[in-house]
C-alpha cells in the first residue's frame, strides 16, 4: 500500500471572515480552509486535517498574533464541546455575522428583490439563555488532546454529557454548563456522582446496553422544573436501581416540580413514540408570554430561549397586520404558541401541526387562556394543508409559517400559492432554506419586510422572519 503523503502546516496564516457551521475561514493559494475557533484577524499556523480540490480544513496549532474582535472564552469546556462555537468572537461581532448570514442567502439563493434588511434583534443575555438541555450517559467518555497526550490511564471511562459531533457513541463530560442557570449543573453532576458511587450502568450505544440513557432539562420563567430521565431496564434489579436513583432525585431537588422517567429500549434516545411516566409532580410545566399562560411537555417544542420567543413572535404579529377580522393559518404550530398569541387580534386562527401530543397542548392551551376562536389539526404538513381543506376551512387572509430547518415541502409551497393569502409571515431558524422557498413564492408575493433574530448567542444559527405581500 503506497503510504499517504502527510498533510502540510500553513505558516503566519490570516483568518479572514467567518464561514459556515461555526467556523472561519482562509485563502491560501486561491483555496479555501475552514478553521474553528478562530476568528477574523487572527494569524495562526494551521496544521491541515483534510484536503480537497477546492477546500482545505485545518486547526490552529500556534497563534502570532490575535484579533481585536476576539474574547476570552468563558467556558472551561469550549474548544472540546462544540456547542458555542463562537464564545471566543465578540458578541456584536456575532450579530453583524448572522446579519450577513441572512443577506447572503436571501440574495446568492432566492436572488429576489429585497427592502432594506432590518438591523438583527440581538440577546439580552448571552447566557444562562436556554429552557432545554440534554444530556447523554456513556461508558466511553471522550478524552481531550490533554488527556491523550498524558497517555494517562483512567479508571473512570463513564461520562455524562454532551455528544461529541463525529462520534456517535462519545460523550463529553461536562462539570459546568453556562447555558442554562446553575440548577442543571447541581443536577446532572449529582446523579452523575450518585450513579458512580452506586454502581449504575452507563448506556453503550454500540451494544445497546446500560441502565443509563439520558436526562433532558426544562425550566421556565413561571420557576418551574423540568426533569426527565431515560433508562434501558432489563433486570428486577435495574428497576430497583431507577427508582432509588429517582427517589434521590426527589429527595435531593425539591424544586423539580415535573419529575419523569423512560424506560426506552430502542436504539436511539427519541422518545416522542415512548411512554413517559411521572414520578413526582406534573407531566408539564408553564410558559408565560403577556398575560398567556402555555403548557409545555416533555414531548413539546417550545423556543429554547423563551425571552427572545417573545421578541421573535411579537416581530411575526406585527407583520401579520392584524385588526381582527382575518382569518389565519399558522403552519407548523407547535404547542399552539404564535397561534394563541395572534388569536385576539384575529378572527379566527388554525393551527397545523405533526406531533399530536403537541396539537393536544395547543388545545389546552387555549383553552387555559380562554381562546375560543382557534383550530388545530394534527399531521404531515403536505397532507393537510390540501386545496380541499382550505375549501372546507376557508381561504386564509394571512398564513404565518415556521417550519423545520428544511424549510417547506413543494407541495406546501404550491398550496400556499393556490390559497393566495393577501400576507405570508415565514418565520424561519435557517435562511438558506427559508430563500429556497422565497424564491418558489417570488412570482406572486415581494419581500416587503426583513427582521433577523438572535436566538442563540455564542452559535451560528439565526432566526429570521420575512413579510411576504401578494403582488
Amino acid at each position: 500500500m503506497r503510504k499517504k503523503k502527510p498533510l502540510p502546516l500553513l505558516e503566519n496564516i490570516e483568518i479572514t471572515a467567518v464561514a459556515a457551521e461555526g467556523k472561519a475561514l482562509a485563502r491560501v493559494d486561491e483555496r479555501v480552509v475552514f478553521v474553528p475557533y478562530v476568528v477574523p484577524g487572527d494569524v495562526v499556523d494551521l496544521q491541515v486535517t483534510r484536503k480537497k480540490n477546492s477546500y482545505m480544513e485545518a486547526t490552529a496549532v500556534r497563534f502570532h498574533k490575535y484579533s481585536q474582535l476576539r474574547t476570552d472564552p468563558f467556558c472551561r469546556h469550549f474548544g472540546v464541546c462544540g456547542g458555542c462555537k463562537w464564545q471566543c468572537l465578540r458578541y456584536e461581532e456575532q450579530l453583524r455575522s448572522k446579519q450577513q448570514q441572512v443577506v447572503d442567502a436571501l440574495q446568492r439563493i432566492g436572488k429576489i428583490e429585497l427592502p432594506e434588511i432590518s438591523p438583527i434583534l440581538g440577546s439580552k443575555h448571552t447566557r444562562e439563555y436556554r429552557n432545554k438541555l440534554e444530556f447523554g450517559f456513556s461508558n466511553r467518555r471522550w478524552l481531550t488532546a490533554e488527556e491523550v497526550k498524558a497517555d494517562t490511564q483512567f479508571d473512570v471511562r463513564d461520562a455524562l454529557g454532551f455528544h461529541i459531533t463525529g462520534a456517535f457513541d462519545k460523550i463529553l463530560d461536562i462539570d459546568e454548563c453556562h447555558l442554562m442557570d446553575d440548577v442543571q449543573n447541581r443536577i446532572r453532576n449529582d446523579i452523575r456522582q450518585y450513579a458512580l458511587e452506586h454502581g449504575l450502568t452507563f448506556y453503550d450505544l454500540r451494544l445497546n446496553q446500560g441502565l443509563l440513557r439520558s436526562l433532558m432539562v426544562r425550566n421556565s420563567n413561571t420557576g418551574e422544573l423540568m426533569l426527565l430521565v431515560q433508562f434501558r431496564i432489563e433486570t428486577p434489579e435495574e428497576k430497583e436501581q431507577a427508582m432509588g436513583l429517582m427517589q434521590h432525585i426527589a429527595d435531593a431537588f425539591p424544586e423539580i416540580t415535573s419529575l419523569l422517567y423512560v424506560d426506552n429500549h430502542k436504539c436511539n434516545d427519541t422518545f416522542g413514540d415512548q411512554e413517559v411516566i411521572v414520578f413526582k409532580g406534573e407531566d408539564h410545566i408553564f410558559e408565560r408570554m403577556e398575560d398567556l399562560r402555555f403548557k409545555v411537555g416533555p414531548k413539546s417544542f417550545y423556543q429554547t430561549n423563551t425571552e427572545q420567543a417573545y421578541e421573535l413572535y411579537k416581530v411575526a404579529r406585527s407583520f401579520a397586520q392584524l385588526t381582527g377580522d382575518e382569518l389565519v393559518y399558522d403552519l407548523y404550530t407547535g404547542t399552539g404558541t404564535i397561534a394563541n398569541f395572534v388569536a385576539r387580534q384575529a378572527r379566527q386562527v388554525i393551527g397545523i401541526e405533526y406531533v399530536p401530543e403537541a396539537i393536544e397542548d395547543a388545545k389546552v392551551n387555549s383553552d387555559l387562556n380562554g381562546i375560543t376562536n382557534t383550530l388545530f389539526y394534527a399531521g404531515d404538513m403536505k397532507d393537510i394543508l390540501t386545496d380541499s381543506f382550505i375549501a372546507q376551512h376557508g381561504r386564509p387572509d394571512v398564513i404565518i409559517t415556521d417550519p423545520p430547518r428544511a424549510g417547506m415541502h413543494a407541495d406546501v409551497v404550491q398550496t400556499i400559492l393556490h390559497a393566495a393569502p393577501r400576507r405570508i409571515v415565514y418565520v424561519s431558524c435557517n435562511p438558506a432554506t427559508q430563500a429556497r422557498d422565497l424564491a418558489l413564492l417570488d412570482a406572486d408575493y415581494r419581500v416587503a419586510k426583513v427582521q433577523p433574530v438572535d436566538m442563540f448567542p455564542h452559535t451560528q444559527h439565526v432566526e429570521n422572519v420575512v413579510l411576504l405581500e401578494r403582488r
